[in-house]
């Protein structure tokens, strides 16, 4: 008896580790000036320093505060992400970001993004305010990047 139930405690454990999920999202800031701001619904999570959620992270932006950004990066260029596992019964339902320059965003800085923890090298960097890899009006879901790995973290890089 002891036996199955020992069993059944382990398959158990294995099922909710099986089911754990974390992303990372870290960043760089190379520009020598300005704090690195992540925000979920209105909440800063972190000005600088890693931020693992336990669990999916959706429906977050990065920017870097130089002065003139407002709470959800008005003014300013921002990397908008959802980080979550891909559930197999849904096709496309893993992780995305991409930059954003839809108005009220502008460019202030270069910023470059890309996967961490699996999809590594999968990313986009915008330079200058017409560069072609960020959202500039809501069609632009071309510009769009996805990962279906589980558990990716994202490293956002300013002035790369």
């Amino acid at each position: 008896m002891f036996a199955k139930v020992a069993a059944a405690v382990v398959l158990a454990m294995t099922i909710v580790g099986a089911s754990a999920e974390s992303h990372t999202v870290s960043f760089i800031n190379r520009c020598g000036r300005g704090t690195p701001q992540l925000v979920q619904r209105g909440n800063i999570l972190s000005s600088g320093g890693s931020f693992t959620s336990n669990g999916p992270f959706p429906a977050a932006i990065a920017y870097l505060q130089t002065g003139n950004c407002l709470l959800n990066g008005e003014n300013c260029m921002t990397v908008e992400m959802t980080l979550q596992n891909a559930d197999p019964a849904r096709p496309g339902s893993g992780s995305s970001a991409d930059l954003s320059l839809i108005p009220p965003l502008a460019f202030n800085v270069p910023v470059h993004f890309e996967y961490t923890n699996g999809c590594n090298g999968v990313g986009q960097t915008c330079s200058a305010a017409n560069c072609a890899t960020a959202f500039h009006v809501p069609s632009d879901t071309q510009v769009q990047r996805a990962c279906q790995t589980d558990n990716v973290g994202l490293q956002i890089t300013f002035c790369p």
